[in-house]
């Protein structure tokens, strides 16, 4: 649910356009030698925190690190092999470097994953709540990676457990089968997950050891032989992305948006099926904590077209309903 990525405390501002990008292709760097780079002035106000947010899964993610002074760091796997990414604001400008054989694709592709393909102008608030909380969040942007699976593989961990059980299972796995990321995050910590091949050898015993259940191993099995086919769904429209990745049994609507709102950057792609979601979008726009997804999806009805967005505005809000109902209890099928 997008409402896990709302940050402690905000950040100031940057950008969406780039300012000068490196003419041809540049060779990739060595990994352990100096970065390509980049720099981008920005257009108006953006809000790393806010913006790169969705991407960490948890507080110990092995593929992402913020540190101390601001800097974000993003290791992955692109279609030229993996690479690592830093981001820093500097002043009224965003400075990036890049290690590794996909470095010159992720700084390609770096207008688009701060938000630069987005619109949020096209967003018009219905209600107080919402134009409040845009007016205080100028720098809400959606990102897009470009990236099917760095984002499917996840959602699929955290489907019908605790946001918690799903880290653990996400930081097990890469760490255990994924690579060192490229650059200097020896002491980051930093990994670069998996290529599919190397997802569809993890024994069955490790995924036990990860506490991922059958189902949800057997569905990210399903979707690695068929990688190429579903990282297409980036360059789709919402409807037919959702479609191709619903194609793969065990990847239901929650899993497809919530791939979608991040490799997409998908304005509309409205979280359905989420335990939380849906009173929490009545409680904010009809005082209602027990919405169903149906009432969800009919209040969210004058925003269409930027229904994920609304949702982000809302969680950004902070007029959640207060937990009245137990938690639910992790599960260990590791101690089993």
């Amino acid at each position: 649910m997008a409402g896990r990525f709302a940050p402690r405390t905000a950040r100031a501002a940057l950008p969406h356009q780039a300012a000068a990008a490196p003419s041809g292709k540049a060779a990739a760097p060595s990994p352990d030698g100096p970065p390509l780079t980049r720099e981008w002035t920005p257009p108006g106000p953006l809000d790393l925190r806010l913006v790169l947010g969705p991407l960490r899964r948890g507080p110990a993610d092995p593929t992402f690190r913020m540190t101390a002074d601001g800097t974000f760091w993003r290791a992955t796997r692109t279609p030229e092999g993996p690479g690592t990414l830093r981001i820093a604001a500097r002043g009224d400008r965003v400075t990036a470097a890049a290690w590794g054989p996909g470095a010159d694709w992720l700084l390609a592709g770096l207008p688009a994953l701060l938000g630069a393909e987005d619109d949020p102008d096209a967003f018009v608030p219905r209600h107080r709540l919402l134009a409040v909380t845009r007016h205080r969040r100028p720098g809400l942007r959606l990102l897009r990676t470009g990236l099917v699976m760095e984002s499917l593989i996840p959602s699929v961990l955290e489907q019908k457990v605790t946001t918690d059980e799903a880290y653990r299972a996400w930081r097990h796995l890469v760490r255990r089968f994924g690579t060192p990321a490229p650059g200097p995050t020896a002491d980051l910590g930093l990994h670069v997950m998996p290529d599919p091949r190397g997802w569809a050898m993890i024994p069955s015993w490790e995924w036990h050891k990860a506490n991922v259940d059958a189902k949800r191993s057997s569905t990210i099995l399903r979707a690695v032989r068929v990688a190429r086919r579903l990282e297409e769904a980036a360059t789709m429209p919402l409807p037919e992305a959702l479609t191709r990745l619903q194609l793969i049994p065990g990847i239901g609507p929650w899993t497809a948006a919530e791939t979608l709102q991040r490799s997409n950057g998908a304005a509309d792609a409205v979280t359905v099926g989420d335990l939380h979601l849906p009173g929490i979008v009545g409680h904010a726009l009809a005082d209602n904590r027990h919405a169903t997804d149906e009432e969800m999806l009919t209040l969210l009805t004058p925003y269409e077209g930027q229904r994920h967005r609304a949702t982000r505005l809302i969680l950004l809000s902070g007029r959640i309903p207060e937990r009245r109902g137990p938690r639910m209890t992790p599960g260990n099928i590791a101690a089993l």
